[in-house]
């Protein structure tokens, strides 16, 4: 029930924090790239780039993970790779994540219960550890263009179906303000400018922008 008398100015407690949300990358490889449709692959890349960037400027603990990465898909995404440089790449041969125990224990070790996922093919090695993950209490949000799937509608249908049991679907600029959340924390500031002129496109070039014109002070 709504009691005016218990309004203050704080935040939600379902807002992702950098102290509350791991983030899981799952099967950024060349040959699951190969086989996305759903949208343009070097966007793809780009959000996930940005996605994990984020992860390290605000310490927010990423677990990754390949399937079949000597045999068949490849190795990580090396761009993704060198954001975590000192991060162990857990390496499956299950097509759902969440049935692998190391990439389970990793999640588990991180104390958080918010899991930030993201990664291909949407409509299987999101949507079953999504669902897996869900069952079992944790809040999962998806990072719908940092994700792919084999076309638009296997992607969509599986953000549906994520949805439909719990997922909130996120966009990678949205976890990355949302971390920041108060222009104020100068501790970040800088690091998220720097991501956005690197990979928030227009956004970007509006950070340039203002900077040049108004002066480094310039946020938002």
């Amino acid at each position: 029930m709504f009691d005016i008398n218990k309004v203050q100015a704080a935040p939600s407690a379902d807002l992702l924090t950098p102290d509350n949300a791991v983030m899981l990358f799952i099967d950024h490889q060349p040959q699951m790239f190969f086989g996305t449709g759903s949208g343009d692959r070097g966007a793809i890349i780009n959000s996930t780039v940005g996605l994990a960037k984020a992860a390290k400027a605000f310490d927010v603990p990423a677990v990754l993970t390949t399937v079949a990465a000597e045999s068949f898909s490849g190795p990580l995404l090396p761009q993704l790779a060198e954001v975590f440089p000192k991060n162990e790449i857990i390496d499956r041969t299950s097509m759902n994540a969440w049935e692998d125990e190391a990439l389970v224990a990793a999640v588990k070790a991180t104390g958080r219960k918010k899991i930030i996922l993201a990664g291909l093919w949407t409509e299987v090695c999101l949507v079953l550890p999504a669902l897996s993950a869900l069952e079992q209490g944790y809040e999962v949000y998806v990072v719908t263009d940092a994700s792919g799937g084999v076309s638009p509608a296997a992607h969509e249908h599986a953000l549906q179906r994520m949805i439909a049991a719990g997922a909130v679907p996120v966009t990678w600029v949205q976890v990355l303000l949302e971390l920041q959340r108060d222009w104020a924390r100068q501790d970040t500031y800088g690091a998220v400018m720097d991501i956005v002129k690197a990979h928030a496109g227009a956004y970007g070039l509006g950070v340039v922008y203002a900077q040049s014109v108004i002066g480094a002070h310039a946020a938002g």
